[in-house]
């Protein structure tokens, strides 16, 4: 069982932050440890600490909500979820495998760009992943492509990494990439990225994706992700689609999408 971490938010503040720009306090040793919410590597070290923040006292629900959908879609279909061979990207210490492997699936890798996340998720659930990889997806060499094609991936998930710079659009396309050209994708993100005005790479590619010939979307839901620090609701989208041809290796050119 991990400890319990001593955590403080700061005093409500009239500056509006970014959800990635938020800070908090680890009291550890008497001394005050500042920590972002996206100081994913710093608190990855910290047993419990991740869970403790996102899901005790901020109630993310994402992975619950996206596993959900995917299993809806799948039922649609009739195509039994214990078959699914799943590429988890950014996996981060395995709560989202963690809900897919209790639902049954064939195969899951998860896939991180940082060395903690694995040591997290083979540290707290070391029994979830059949493999993990530390890469950069944006960047793959040959040989990790060819390992990861070898599993023959017929669904990615990605829940809460996407949309801030975690993961950058070319990451996210090679990941698809790596998915046979009928499989699924299971994902979530933020409201605001599916508003014609948001012109963010990541948000223009989701935008491309949904309007292609490419993507049958089976569920598009909003939902409430999480609360904030300061208790508001944050609301993101989950979204569950099916490929239907296989992407142009020039999609994103193609669309001047930029990482």
């Amino acid at each position: 069982m991990n400890k319990r971490h001593r955590i403080k938010f700061p005093p409500a503040s009239s500056v509006t932050l970014g959800q990635d720009e938020v800070v908090f306090s680890v009291i550890e040793n008497g001394e005050a440890a500042s920590l972002r919410f996206h100081d994913y590597a710093e608190i990855y070290k910290r047993p419990g600490l991740y869970e403790q923040i996102f899901y005790e006292r901020l109630k993310c629900n994402s992975p619950g909500k996206v596993a959900e959908l995917l299993k809806r879609a799948l039922n649609t279909v009739r195509e039994p979820l214990n078959e699914l061979r799943v590429l988890d990207l950014g996996a981060g210490n395995g709560m989202m495998g963690e809900v897919l492997k209790t639902d049954g699936v064939a195969r899951l890798v998860g896939a991180d760009i940082i060395p903690e996340a694995r040591n997290a998720a083979y540290r707290d659930r070391s029994g979830v992943y059949d493999d993990y990889y530390v890469a950069d997806l944006a960047n793959l060499d040959a040989e990790t492509h060819d390992e990861l094609q070898e599993w023959s991936f017929d669904c990615l998930t990605c829940v809460a990494a996407l949309g801030f710079g975690d993961i950058p659009p070319r990451a996210f396309f090679n990941a698809m990439k790596l998915v046979r050209t009928d499989g699924w994708l299971a994902f979530n993100i933020k409201e605001s990225f599916l508003d014609h005005t948001e012109q963010a790479g990541f948000a223009r590619l989701i935008r491309e994706l949904i309007f292609s010939k490419y993507l049958d979307i089976y569920h598009l839901e909003l939902y409430r992700h999480r609360l904030s620090m300061e208790g508001t609701q944050l609301f993101y989208y989950a979204l569950v689609g099916r490929m239907t041809a296989s992407i142009p290796d020039n999609f994103l050119e193609e669309h001047g999408i930029e990482d």
